[in-house]
């Protein structure tokens, strides 16, 4: 209960932004979904069908699954990049008497909730144009987990990038081509078996893959659901040591 209690105590200034500015947060986070949802599943994919299902039905939990990952990593990132080397206010959470685990999920806390209400409103959306997909708890237990799983991601970023440079060096390297790679947007069976391999790996293709069976209704993927949970333990595990090699 301490652990919960200081990390709700270091996420309430967040909280309380979030709070204040919604409608600002709200149109940030869903311009790029949108944009994807209505060029790509209105444009291109117009009357096309991919694994049995309409593309749209099919592109939706793939831009939720993006959105989870955009909205709750850049929340974070920049902003402890910026606290810790510009500000050094990142510095007196460090001197408190929290323990490390309670600071990096208080700092994941912020972007985990702005992914899980941006991905819950392309949800309803979702439901309402598509009846192919399904009302269903586990879609909105799989986008918390996968909100949380990239916030830590964040938080572990901030604590390794020194300038804006080198955190847009990271985004351009990693999180750029999981937009595009993971089968957010597309199917990944035409992908060479090389490319499949690496694409594989990395956790935004098993986040997509546990969302859209959920939401389609097809087998779901509990391997995937646990590669999720190791990549979140993983994070966590990676900010908390950063945390204390500050300290030391």
């Amino acid at each position: 209960m301490s652990l919960i209690a200081d990390s709700i105590r270091v996420s309430w200034i967040d909280m309380c932004f979030i709070r204040r500015n919604i409608p600002t947060i709200l149109v940030t986070c869903l311009v790029a979904p949108l944009l994807y949802l209505f060029a790509f599943g209105y444009g291109l994919g117009q009357g096309m069908t991919v694994d049995g299902f309409p593309y749209i039905a099919f592109m939706i939990p793939g831009v939720m699954a993006l959105t989870a990952l955009t909205s709750s990593f850049n929340t974070v990132a920049t902003k402890v990049m910026v606290q810790r080397v510009y500000y050094q206010s990142f510095d007196e959470l460090i001197l408190c008497s929290m323990s490390p685990t309670a600071i990096v999920l208080g700092k994941a806390y912020a972007g985990a909730v702005r992914g899980v209400i941006s991905c819950l409103i392309l949800y309803v959306l979702g439901l309402v144009i598509c009846p192919e997909m399904n009302l269903s708890v586990g879609v909105i237990v799989l986008v918390v987990v996968s909100s949380l799983v990239y916030s830590l991601l964040g938080v572990a970023s901030g604590m390794l990038a020194n300038s804006n440079l080198t955190l847009n060096l990271f985004t351009s390297l990693v999180i750029m081509p999981m937009t595009f790679l993971c089968g957010t947007l597309f199917s990944l069976d035409a992908m060479p078996d090389a490319v499949s391999a690496i694409i594989g790996v990395l956790p935004l293709t098993h986040t997509t893959e546990c969302i859209r069976a959920a939401v389609l209704g097809i087998p779901f993927p509990w391997s995937s659901l646990a590669v999720t949970i190791v990549y979140g333990v993983a994070f966590l595990l990676l900010g908390r040591h950063l945390i204390d090699r500050g300290k030391s």
